[in-house]
C-alpha cells in the first residue's frame, strides 16, 4: 500500500473508530482491502473486489443482485442473509431481524475508504447475524478533488467524483458515483447512484465524525436460463424469460461517531425501501418492504500494562413492513400450483422490533509475547407482529383455494422474543518479531428473521423457531507475505423449509477447511512485480436426515449444495515503468453440487481478467479493464428447481467485455 493511502486509511479508522480491527483485534481471520486497491479494481459489482478475500464467494445474480458465502455454502432461503453481518463504519447496515439477501448493493463499496472482511463467528462483539462472518465498509476520506469517467460494453457509463473541504478545525468530504447501463441480457439494464458524505470536527474532548450514506437502484432484472448447461448457449443466455422483472430500492443512513479517551458513542438512524418482482417463483408476485430504525452503540475501555478491558452496549428500535401481491392468476404451472398460488394479497404485515445487548472484551498480556483474549455478549430481540390481511391461508376475498387451501399462510398477531449468548476465547503467541500463531474457539448466533417467522405456508400457523447457533475453532499462523488458517465449525438449529413447506430450525451442518494467502514483491531486470494469491479448500456437510422443499432428501454426511470445495484467486501485477501498471487476475470456482440430493452438479470454472493503468501526467491517468479475458462460457450461479420442467437453472456469466476511462485529480 502506498504511504499516502496507508495514512488516509489509518486516518479513517482513527477518526471514526469504526474498524473491525478496533473492535475484534487480530484473534482470527480478517482481510482489509484499502481504498487504492478498490479503485484499481474498478469493480461494477461486489463480487469483483471480494474475490480477493480467501473463503469468500459472492455470486452475482442479475444486475446488482447477489448471494454471499463466508466460510460457508451459499444460502438462498428466506432468512439466508442472517448468516452474515454487513456494516458501515461499524454500524449494522440493517436492523436486527430485517436483513436483505442483496444488502451489499446498499454499501458504497466502489469508493470505500477500506473494506474489511471478518471470517468466522463474530457474534461475541458484533452480535446476531455475525454468525459466519462480517463485511464492513468504511466511509471514504478523500484528500483532493478527483473525477473519474468511464465507459464499457452494453452502454455502460459511470462517473465518480470525490472531494474534501478543510474548514479550519472541521473537514467535510464527499464521494459520489452514478452508473447507467443497458445490461448484456434482454431488458437487464439499471441505473444506480451512491453518495457518501462525512463531516469531521472536534467537540470538547471528543473527536466527532458525522456520516451520511445514500443509495438508489432502479433495475430491470433478468431471470434464470433453464436447461442442463444452458449457460453454454450464448443466444439463450442473452434472453430474459421475465422481461417485466424489476428491483427498485433506496436507502439512507445517518450516524454520528463520538470518541474520546476510551469512550465511544455512536447514535444512528436508518431508512430503506425496496420493491421488486419475484421472478424466481411461480406466479411472479411483487414484494414491497421497508424499514425505519434507530439505535446507539456505546463502549468504555480501560488499558493497563497487562490488561485491557472494554465494556459495551447496543440498543435498537425498528418499524418494518412487508407486502406481497400477485397481479394475475397463475395458469402456466401444474394444476396444483395454479390452484394454490392465487392472485391478490399474499402477505401484508408490520413488525416493530426492539434489541438490547451488552458485551465485554478482555485482552490479558500473560507475558510480552503471549496474550489471552476473552469476549462475551448477551443479546435480546423482541418482535411485535401485526397482520394487516386476513389471518390464515384463504384468498384475499376470504374464499379457499383448491387442493386443501392456498399456499400462503398469514399468522395472527403475536409477539416473539429471542435471547442469546455468545463468546470467544483464544491465545495469540508472537513466535518472533514478525510472526504470530493463534488459536480461538468462538460461538455465534442469529435470531430468526422476520421473513422466517411470519411468511408461512399452509399447515403452519406458528413458526416455533430457535436461534441458529454455531461453535467454531480456528488455528492460524501469520507473518508478512503469507497467512495460513485452518477452521472447523458445527451449526445447529439451522433454519430451512422442510418437505411439508414448514419453516423449521432442526437442521445441523458441519464445515472444515484451510485458507492460504500469499504475497510476494519482486524486482526483475529493474521491473517491479507483485504476486498475490489466496486459496481455500473446504467441505460443508449436512449433519442430519430429513426432507427439504421440492421433494429433495437430506442425508447426514452429504454435501450442502452450492458449496464448492475449492475457491481461489491469484494476481500478477507488474510495472515496466513508474507510469504503467498492469494486473492479470485468475479466479477459480470449484465443482459443487446444486441440490440437496447430491445428484446434480456444476463443473465450476476458471476466469482471467486484465487491468492496465497509465499515468499520462502527474494528476491524470487512463485505465483499461477486460473482464473474462478468454471469453469463457460459465455460470455465476447454478441452481436445481423441482418446479422447473427443465430442473437446471443458471445465472449465465457475462461474455468478454471491456471498460476504458480516465481519472483526473486537482
Amino acid at each position: 500500500m502506498p504511504d499516502d493511502a496507508e495514512r488516509v486509511l489509518e486516518e479513517v479508522i482513527v477518526r471514526a473508530d469504526a474498524s473491525l480491527a478496533a473492535r475484534l483485534g487480530n484473534l482470527g481471520s480478517r482481510s482489509t482491502l484499502d481504498g487504492s486497491e478498490i479503485a484499481a479494481v474498478g469493480g461494477t459489482h461486489a463480487s469483483e473486489i471480494l474475490a480477493r478475500v480467501p473463503g469468500v464467494w459472492v455470486p452475482r445474480g442479475s444486475g446488482q443482485e447477489h448471494l454471499t458465502a463466508i466460510r460457508s455454502p451459499v444460502y438462498a432461503g428466506l432468512g439466508a442473509c442472517g448468516e452474515f453481518l454487513y456494516l458501515e463504519d461499524g454500524v449494522p447496515l440493517r436492523p436486527a431481524g430485517f436483513c436483505n439477501i442483496n444488502n451489499l448493493f446498499e454499501l458504497n463499496l466502489e469508493q470505500a475508504g477500506a473494506i474489511e472482511v471478518w471470517r468466522g463467528p463474530a457474534s461475541a462483539l458484533l452480535g446476531g447475524n455475525a454468525l459466519r462472518g462480517a463485511i464492513n465498509a468504511l466511509t471514504p476520506s478523500p484528500e483532493t478533488p478527483r473525477l473519474t469517467l468511464e465507459g464499457g460494453g452494453w452502454d455502460f457509463y459511470r462517473a465518480a467524483f470525490e472531494t474534501a473541504l478543510d474548514l479550519g478545525e472541521q473537514r467535510v468530504s464527499l464521494a459520489a458515483n452514478a452508473v447507467d447501463t443497458g445490461g448484456w441480457r434482454d431488458r437487464t439494464g439499471y441505473d444506480q447512484q451512491k453518495l457518501s458524505l462525512a463531516h469531521d470536527l472536534r467537540v470538547g474532548a471528543f473527536d466527532v465524525r458525522n456520516t451520511l450514506n445514500v443509495t438508489r437502484l432502479n433495475q430491470q432484472t433478468g431471470t434464470f436460463v433453464s436447461g442442463f448447461e444452458a449457460y453454454k448457449d450464448r443466444d439463450l443466455s442473452e434472453t430474459n424469460a421475465s422481461p417485466n422483472s424489476y428491483r427498485d430500492a433506496w436507502s439512507a443512513r445517518l450516524a454520528s461517531h463520538w470518541s474520546a479517551a476510551g469512550v465511544r458513542i455512536t447514535p444512528y438512524l436508518r431508512r430503506s425501501h425496496m420493491s421488486f418482482l419475484q421472478h424466481f417463483i411461480p406466479g411472479e408476485p411483487w414484494e414491497k418492504n421497508g424499514q425505519t430504525s434507530a439505535g446507539v452503540l456505546g463502549s468504555r475501555s480501560w488499558e493497563g500494562d497487562e490488561l485491557r478491558l472494554e465494556l459495551g452496549a447496543q440498543a435498537e428500535w425498528m418499524e418494518a413492513f412487508i407486502e406481497e401481491f400477485q397481479e394475475a392468476p397463475l395458469t402456466t404451472s401444474s394444476a396444483f400450483n395454479n390452484a394454490v398460488r392465487p392472485a391478490g394479497v399474499h402477505y401484508d404485515f408490520r413488525v416493530d422490533g426492539r434489541q438490547f445487548a451488552g458485551y465485554y472484551d478482555v485482552v490479558w498480556s500473560l507475558r510480552d509475547d503471549l496474550r489471552l483474549i476473552h469476549s462475551g455478549r448477551a443479546e435480546t430481540l423482541r418482535y411485535d407482529y401485526d397482520n394487516l390481511a386476513a389471518d390464515g391461508n384463504s384468498r384475499d376475498d376470504g374464499t379457499r383455494c383448491g387442493f386443501g387451501g392456498c399456499l400462503y399462510n398469514r399468522p395472527a398477531d403475536r409477539e416473539d422474543s429471542f435471547s442469546d449468548l455468545s463468546g470467544r476465547i483464544g491465545l495469540e503467541w508472537d513466535v518472533s518479531s514478525v510472526a504470530t500463531v493463534y488459536g480461538v474457539v468462538a460461538s455465534g448466533f442469529r435470531p430468526p428473521q422476520v421473513n422466517e417467522l411470519y411468511r408461512l405456508q399452509r399447515g403452519q400457523d406458528v413458526a416455533n423457531l430457535d436461534s441458529e447457533r454455531i461453535l467454531a475453532v480456528e488455528i492460524g499462523y501469520r507473518r508478512p507475505g503469507w497467512e495460513l488458517a485452518a477452521f472447523a465449525d458445527e451449526a445447529r438449529n439451522f433454519i430451512f423449509r422442510d418437505a411439508a413447506g414448514l419453516n423449521v430450525s432442526d437442521g445441523r451442518t458441519r464445515s472444515k477447511g484451510i485458507e492460504l494467502s500469499i504475497f510476494r514483491a519482486l524486482t526483475i531486470a529493474a521491473t517491479q512485480h507483485e504476486l498475490e494469491a489466496n486459496v481455500t479448500w473446504a467441505e460443508h456437510t449436512y449433519d442430519f436426515d430429513g426432507g427439504a422443499t421440492g421433494g429433495e432428501t437430506i442425508r447426514s454426511g452429504d454435501f450442502v449444495d452450492t458449496a464448492p470445495r475449492w475457491l481461489g484467486s491469484a494476481r500478477w501485477r507488474f510495472s515496466p515503468t513508474e507510469r504503467i501498471e498492469s494486473e492479470l487476475e485468475f479466479v477459480l470456482q470449484g465443482e459443487h453440487f446444486v441440490n440437496a440430493d447430491n445428484t446434480a452438479r456444476y463443473d465450476g470454472h476458471e476466469l482471467f481478467n486484465w487491468r492496465l493503468r497509465l499515468m499520462l501526467a502527474p494528476n491524470t491517468e487512463v485505465f483499461l479493464r477486460v473482464v473474462n479475458l478468454l471469453d469463457t462460457e460459465y455460470a455465476e450461479r447454478a441452481d436445481f428447481a423441482a418446479f422447473d420442467p427443465l430442473r437446471y437453472r443458471y445465472f449465465p456469466g457475462m461474455p468478454r467485455h471491456g471498460f476504458v476511462g480516465v481519472t483526473h485529480a486537482w
